[in-house]
């Protein structure tokens, strides 16, 4: 083995051990989060995980599918809705609307992917951006359901007592829970045939069909996973604000949502998180900049980071991460090819050992 090959192994097993740590340091801090951070900061976490589940599942059908979506607001709006009218109407607790949502939508998007196997590209994008811009008005006009332009309000999961847990603290927790199933959920499938067959359609259709992949089948199951996590978060939505209505599930959502997906990284495990953490925190920032117009300094700010970042947020950390693993092997390559000290002279007049008589070996005679 080269020297570079050694000293690249020597820097992916390091890269390897600290893995396991670094994990373990991130799931400290997220267990850690509640009780040292304010109810307002503990409220903006909360839904930064609410979002990394809808964008996990935006990811799956555009980052790793290709297909454009414009309506994953409908299908958050539509979780919440499920939730809201069934504890309105229903005695029955929070957690069981969480598997009602997912099915709902589930379903509901297996409708949409009927369309997904004719259209593409921006025909598609047109398709779910109607269901985006008619879903509010449609949910208006049956207020003796949805409660009309005044939305409902329900009530929020409460802590168990023996948990002595505040109720913006549960709520936490229980977000926390199904991020982390939703995001080893999505990359459970990107890592299996499903993602492999996903990831060819997007690269090639024709070669994918040659190939053997469904692309009806595929394309319909990537658009059900997808609207089915929306659904989802749109629950979780319920629970965490404990209200609903039309006006909170606009086109604006939508095209927030997907602009968040781009920016925080197309096709990465880590881009629904760094996504989730610019919808919630950069329209705060841009708001804080300019009250007038919180909507261009918006729009800039998502300019420059795409400027600046084409791949994303994750790119550029993968290309951070990559710049540092370079320099340190070429470091390690120059502390190898530096030459070794050469041995101390020694004093004048130091005796020197007698070399040693050349013998010739012993010969035998050959009688």
């Amino acid at each position: 083995m080269s020297t570079a090959e050694l000293i690249t192994t020597q820097v992916a097993r390091t890269a390897r051990r600290a893995r396991p740590l670094a994990a373990l340091a991130v799931a400290a801090a997220l267990l850690a989060a509640p009780y040292y951070f304010a109810p307002f900061r503990v409220f903006q976490l909360t839904m930064v995980l609410l979002y990394a589940v809808v964008l996990a599942g935006l990811n799956l059908l555009v980052g790793y599918g290709g297909q454009i979506s414009l309506g994953h607001g409908a299908f958050f709006a539509v979780g919440a809705y499920t939730a809201a009218v069934t504890l309105d109407r229903f005695t029955i607790g929070h957690l069981a609307t969480l598997p009602i949502a997912a099915a709902g939508c589930f379903l509901l998007g297996l409708g949409f992917g009927v369309p997904a196997l004719r259209l593409r590209g921006l025909y598609l994008a047109l398709v779910t951006l109607a269901f985006a811009v008619f879903l509010p008005p449609l949910l208006k006009r049956f207020e003796h359901v949805t409660g009309g332009s005044m939305g409902l309000t329900v009530p929020k999961p409460q802590p168990p007592s023996w948990t002595g847990l505040a109720e913006d603290q549960w709520l936490y927790f229980l977000t926390l829970v199904v991020a982390v199933v939703t995001l080893l959920v999505v990359r459970n499938l990107v890592r299996s045939r499903v993602g492999r067959a996903l990831l060819a359609i997007r690269e090639n259709e024709p070669a994918a069909e040659v190939m053997g992949v469904r692309l009806s089948f595929h394309k319909t199951l990537a658009f059900a996973w997808s609207a089915m996590f929306a659904g989802v978060a749109g629950c979780l939505y319920t629970w965490v604000i404990g209200f609903v209505s039309p006006d909170s599930f606009s086109i604006n959502l939508s095209i927030t949502l997907l602009a968040g997906l781009v920016v925080g990284g197309l096709a990465s495990p880590y881009g629904p998180l760094l996504g989730a953490a610019f919808v919630m925190y950069v329209p705060n920032v841009a708001q804080d900049i300019s009250p007038a117009a919180p909507g261009v300094v918006f729009g800039l700010l998502i300019i420059a980071v795409m400027y600046l970042a084409p791949t994303g947020l994750a790119g550029l950390a993968a290309r951070a991460g990559q710049g540092v693993r370079r320099r340190v092997e070429r470091r390690l390559r120059h502390t190898r090819r530096r030459p070794e000290p050469a041995p101390p002279e020694e004093p004048p007049g130091t005796p020197q050992p007698d070399p040693q008589p050349l013998t010739a070996p012993p010969t035998t005679e050959k009688g």
